[in-house]
């Protein structure tokens, strides 16, 4: 399958950090469909609704910008050039600490807070956001 990300870099873009959703995050999906497979494979749509959101999820920190990239079939992604961006929170609950999991909330000039749910090692993308911005503040980008 062919990436969003790798198939939309810009020259001279590369990428630093990919990020992926938790499989913790989709916890309660796979659980209830565990408890659906008696009832004629119900449970195996649930699945499959599960592994389309997992694998068509994408997530990336470049040297130019942020990258979220959700869905298969309706697609939205979420570009914001990394020095238009003003903070980057991570929430996580108590199971998304002892997990390592969490949502990222980016908020960047002139837009909208663009939350992005159920990240794996939330913490990491953002340090390798930060680090990505710091670096393309001191070239002058």
């Amino acid at each position: 399958m062919a990436s969003y990300i790798d198939d939309n870099l810009i020259q001279g873009e590369r990428v630093l950090h990919r990020g992926r959703i938790s499989l913790w995050s989709l916890s309660l999906p796979i659980f209830i469909g565990l408890l659906l497979l008696p009832l004629f494979g119900a449970g195996l749509l649930v699945w499959l609704w599960v592994y389309i959101r997992y694998r068509s999820t994408e997530l990336a920190v470049t040297n130019k910008r942020v990258v979220a990239k959700f869905g298969f079939i309706s697609r939205q992604t979420m570009e914001m050039n990394i020095n238009k961006v003003e903070s980057m929170q991570v929430n996580q609950s108590m199971l998304g600490r002892v997990f390592n999991f969490g949502s990222l909330v980016i908020s960047g000039t002139g837009t909208s807070q663009e939350p992005i749910p159920g990240i794996s090692k939330p913490l990491e993308f953002r340090r390798a956001f930060m680090e990505a911005q710091d670096e393309a503040s001191r070239s002058g980008r």
